[in-house]
């Protein structure tokens, strides 16, 4: 009874309380607003690179690079939304395909959505890729349409698949008599372009936007426009939408991060029955936030990035508070062999490791190691009990939070060996 009165409480408040949003879905990243400040450059360009197709000719191959938050997705899609709507008027044979290649996870994956996008019934599973792309390319030139196929954060599917499916894709118009293909590549990576192969390279990359950060004005602005149609009025403090844009700024001037700080603020104030939203309640949505990203970041990890976390993870579990490079591939091949993943190379797993740097799960420095050379000295950016927390909850890793390697004695020894001769 004690619980029923409490959810009485919450749901009354919920109703009844203060109303902070108007609108919440407007602060959300799905949501594609009519206007999008400082980035009419960027749509112009795209829209011309695209804009023959109203003329039922097909548009040059298009690449766009951008960190997270820098708007390539919406601006893709504002663009082709608009296009869409034009061709429709004047009876031009138009479609899109958009897949998050994140999402979808596999060549297969993709090539389905591409069939769906056409019509083409293909199985969930069960074709191989190859036969997959065959009734793709057949279901295609059945009929004739101009077909953009848009993959965003390609990058990931890269750095597990390889470039297979662009090298297909790139290549598809050659076999193609009624409808023509045109691809637009969203990656987060700005060296993407290192892991693929000079043809694909080629001819994917005909056209290239980068977008660049946002500063802190640029972001101030977008919050605004925002808040217009998120959320009621006088429910916004002075000091809250500067603080947001300002924290968002200075870390990568990612819109996003800034949206989701103002939404979770609102959140909270709402929660609390607040009139409107102070800096206070920015302050507490940025620890909010940062917890709840970190978890994000490693669930949507790459198998084989995974495999790198655990095997730092498993190192530093048995007291080595920071290693190199050469004792995580020892692990790391050790686990591959466990969860039967083909083991990447000794250069590919240090540019794995850098990557997750990068994003700050782990932390590494440059230390002469003597006779030894120069080495990187790694250690986990985050607490152990977040590792454990996430991989606990995927059955593919859940068993390597308690493994114990075979090597790791070896490696010990061989450190303590080292770090010996070095002192």
């Amino acid at each position: 009874m004690q619980n029923i009165s409490v959810l009485d409480e919450v749901f009354e408040r919920a109703v009844n309380g203060a109303r902070i949003f108007a609108n919440r879905n407007v602060l959300r990243h799905d949501y594609i607003p009519e206007k999008l400040p400082h980035r009419e450059e960027q749509i112009r360009y795209f829209g011309e690179i695209v804009a023959p197709v109203l003329k039922a000719n097909r548009c040059s191959n298009i690449f766009v690079y951008g960190k997270t938050g820098t708007g390539k997705t919406a601006v893709i899609k504002y663009v082709l939304n608009k296009l869409l709507s034009k061709a429709q008027t004047i009876d031009i044979p138009l479609k899109v395909c958009y897949v998050n290649c994140r999402l979808a996870g596999t060549e297969y994956r993709v090539f389905a959505s591409l069939c769906s996008s056409i019509n083409v019934k293909v199985p969930f599973t069960g074709l191989a890729v190859g036969e997959l792309f065959d009734r793709f390319r057949l279901g295609l030139d059945s009929t004739s349409f101009l077909l953009i196929v848009v993959l965003d954060e390609i990058d990931e599917l890269v750095k597990t698949r390889g470039d297979a499916l662009l090298y297909e894709l790139t290549r598809i118009n050659e076999s193609l008599t009624k409808s023509k293909v045109s691809l637009v590549g969203i990656s987060n990576d700005l060296r993407f372009k290192e892991l693929l192969d000079p043809r694909v390279l080629s001819s994917l990359s005909e056209e290239e936007i980068v977008f660049r950060p946002y500063n802190a004005t640029e972001l101030s602005d977008i919050l605004l426009e925002r808040c217009k149609l998120a959320l009621c009025d006088n429910a916004l403090s002075e000091g809250a939408i500067s603080l947001c844009a300002a924290l968002a700024a200075a870390e990568h001037g990612d819109a996003r991060r800034a949206l989701d700080l103002l939404r979770v603020a609102g959140e909270l104030a709402e929660r609390e029955g607040a009139a409107k939203i102070t800096e206070e309640h920015v302050r507490d949505a940025e620890k909010r936030i940062e917890h709840d990203r970190i978890i994000d970041a490693l669930r949507n990890l790459t198998p084989h990035s995974k495999l790198v976390l655990a095997s730092v993870y498993l190192l530093n579990k048995a007291n080595m508070a920071s290693v190199i490079t050469g004792d995580i591939y020892e692990i790391y091949c050790e686990l591959c062999e466990l969860t039967r993943y083909a083991a990447l190379t000794q250069r590919r797993v240090s540019g794995l490791i850098n990557e997750l740097d990068i994003i700050g799960l782990l932390n590494s420095s440059v230390v002469n190691m003597g006779r030894y050379g120069r080495t990187k000295r790694i250690r986990l950016g985050i607490a152990r009990g977040l590792v454990k927390e996430v991989f606990g909850k995927d059955e593919r890793f859940a068993c390597l939070m308690e493994y114990s390697p075979k090597c790791l004695a070896e490696v010990s020894n061989k450190r303590r060996k080292i770090s010996a001769n070095v002192c």
